[in-house]
Order: structure tokens, then sequence, then C-alpha cells
């Protein structure tokens, strides 16, 4: 079938069916909060150790709209490994998080398991037999012990990582939105993208107070937040993934 693929169902809603439904059934403030980090994600990320899967560049995302969810989805299944993680540290004490916030990435972590499963009943429902692969995260980089890194530690604490993986999604949504081309998907891709912003801007707070919107993601110029292709966000999230991913035709 054609990389351009079209949404079962006659409208936007329809299309949306897998993400609204597990959201009704989330309380009020998960509906309502629902919904530069790529240096440290390549500084911290990276590594030699990762074999290539695929022969050229690594496992193929796909073309057109299909490759514009599979890198979605690839993304989503990343986060929502990372806020798992994070959710079953115990105890609060161990980590260095305050309860106030220890209760947020509980919600946070519920909020990437809806978008990951949504991408993957999305990608199952409207292009069969073209879904990512399940991918093992790989967070060696990242001290789940601490709540930020120290002087003496290049390891990401779970501030730090977090901070990076939500500055690096929403400049992921915002690059790969001029490449959709199917309506429903773009009005999808809006509404989750400005969940994961959300994210990001209560994470940056609790790591510098006053970042939520600096000039680091934040034009000053043109008030527009940071973007990047998928090929540049691939290769930010590359040593978190054990998988080796190739997102060259994305949206081509």
């Amino acid at each position: 079938m054609s990389d351009k693929i079209q949404p079962r169902g006659s409208d936007d809603t329809t299309f949306a069916q897998p993400l609204y439904t597990p959201i009704k059934r989330r309380s009020f403030f998960m509906y309502a909060g629902a919904t530069a980090g790529a240096t440290a994600l390549v500084l911290a990320g990276c590594s030699d150790d990762n074999e290539d899967v695929a022969p050229n560049n690594g496992i193929p995302l796909g073309a057109g709209d299909v490759g514009v969810l599979n890198y979605a989805y690839a993304l989503e299944q990343l986060e929502a490994a990372f806020y798992a993680q994070v959710k079953a540290l115990t105890p609060v004490g161990g980590t260095g998080l305050a309860q106030i916030e220890k209760d947020y990435f509980n919600e946070v972590a519920a909020h990437e398991a809806i978008h990951r499963d949504f991408f993957k009943a999305a990608i199952n429902r409207d292009a069969p037999g073209k879904i990512l692969q399940n991918l093992t995260p790989n967070f060696t980089n990242i001290d789940f012990t601490k709540r930020l890194k120290s002087a003496s530690d290049t390891r990401l604490g779970v501030l730090d990582a977090a901070k990076a993986f939500e500055d690096l999604g929403v400049a992921a949504y915002n690059g790969a939105g001029k490449l959709i081309k199917t309506p429903a998907y773009l009005v999808i891709a809006g509404q989750i993208v400005s969940v994961e912003a959300r994210h990001a801007a209560y994470v940056r707070e609790l790591v510098t107070p006053g970042s939520f919107a600096s000039d680091d993601i934040v034009d000053r110029v043109s008030g527009l937040d940071k973007a990047m292709t998928p090929v540049d966000v691939i290769a930010a999230a590359q040593g978190f993934i054990m998988e080796k991913l190739d997102a060259s035709t994305v949206g081509k």
C-alpha cells in the first residue's frame, strides 16, 4: 500500500479514538495537564556500542505519513520507558525528588504511555504491517538515584534527563508537522505537542526557575519554539535506544 495513508473513519474524532478513549478513564488533571535538550542527550547518550541491526543506516522508519507516525511512535516508546522507570523509583528520598515531583512524574508516565499506545493502535489500524518494532531503551547514561547530575558525574540525573527528553520531543513534533500530509494526523500531533510542551515547561522550572521559555528553546525574534528534523532528533536520541534507526526517509 502507499505510504500516504488515510485514517479510517470520517472525521478527526474517529481517527483519534485510540487516544480519546483511555484519556476519558483518567483524572481531569491528567486530561487538562497532559500531554538545548538535544545537546544534553547527545553528550550523555553517545556510544559506539550499538550494532547496526539492518543494512546501511539501520531500521528504516518509513516514508510519507507512515514514516512520521513511526517516528513519533519511536520517541513515545522512549519517553514512556523512561517515565515508567522513574515511576517505579522507591523510595522518593533515594532519588532526591520531592513527593510533589514524584506525583507529577507518575502523571507524566501515564500521559506518555497513552501517547505510545495511541500511535501503536493508529499505525496497526491504518498501515497494517508497517509498524516499527518494539524498541529496547538504553538508560545506562542516566543515574536514576540522583535528582540532578553532579559536577563529578557525567551521567544525567532524573530531572536532567526529563528536561532533555521533553525539549527534544517538542522540537521533534514541531519539525515533523510540515511533513504530515493527512489533516487528521496533523490535528492529533498538534494536541500531543502541546502536552509535551507542558511537560517541558514544568520540568525546566524544576531544573532552573524562570527557564520555561528561555532563549535556547524559544526564538526571541520570532517567538516560536525550536524545531528539529527527524534525522537530527534520532541522532540525539540514538544513544538511548539499543536498535539503530534510520529517519532519512521520514515524510518523503
